[in-house]
């Protein structure tokens, strides 16, 4: 076995007399493919393996980070299958939420449940989170703070999950993973990218609830998700 002082001093001696037969106008030395492929990955270090979501819920604990946890019942964290090709994201739970510990199940969620069916896949197949994952107080909007101090919780999931395709549903998922303050009736009907996933903005379902005539819009939107979407042959 060579100690350090030898295996440099070996090296230095390979450098020097490699230059030597390049200035001689050698252009290349055989190598068996074991030794190319020895060769070829020197200097490169492994792809971390990807983290789980079982670790970033350890992490997130009982979370104290901002003041969401005040008033919250339970942590939403997300649902759904943990290498999902796709991946919807919404605001923050609401009451129903709340009190299940899980994302989208009250009327909205239920609103989400169909539209989920009709492009021929169940919630069991895809993955469901939100931005925040406390119920901000009377269902309001989560602010920038309560935003920022989840969203990195929230791509540490993404990465986790690595889906092919996300569906923003609202304003302000949309706003908080696209950055930017552009309202959603803009935003929707069209394909975006972070971090290499294809993202598609659309209306939130609690807003189709309050406006049900603007669920054509919403199913335009899933009819590009669908024509995006990876399904078995």
């Amino acid at each position: 076995m060579l100690d350090a002082r030898r295996f440099a001093q070996t090296i230095d001696e390979s450098i020097r007399a490699l230059r030597q037969l390049a200035a001689a106008g050698v252009g290349g030395v055989d190598c068996s493919a074991q030794v190319l492929e020895i060769l070829s990955g020197w200097g490169r270090r492994p792809a971390p393996a990807p983290e789980s979501l079982e670790a970033i819920r350890a992490e997130i604990g009982d979370c104290r980070r901002c003041e969401l946890c005040r008033s919250r019942t339970r942590i939403v964290f997300g649902q759904g299958r943990p290498d999902a090709r796709l991946m919807f994201i919404g605001e923050g739970p609401g009451q129903e939420e709340d009190r299940a510990g899980e994302p989208f199940v009250g009327a909205a969620g239920q609103l989400l449940t169909r539209i989920i069916q009709a492009m021929n896949l169940t919630r069991a197949e895809v993955y469901i989170a939100n931005v925040v994952k406390c119920r901000p107080p009377g269902n309001r909007l989560p602010e920038p703070a309560e935003i920022a101090t989840c969203l990195p919780f929230l791509e540490r999931q993404i990465a986790a999950v690595r889906p092919h395709l996300i569906c923003l549903l609202g304003a302000c998922a949309a706003q908080s993973l696209l950055g930017t303050g552009e309202p959603i009736s803009r935003l929707r009907g069209r394909f975006f990218e972070v971090k290499g996933v294809r993202v598609m903005p659309t209306f939130h379902p609690a807003f189709l609830l309050r406006n049900p005539e603007r669920k054509r819009e919403v199913w335009e939107d899933m009819k590009l998700l669908m024509k995006e979407y990876p399904y078995e042959r």
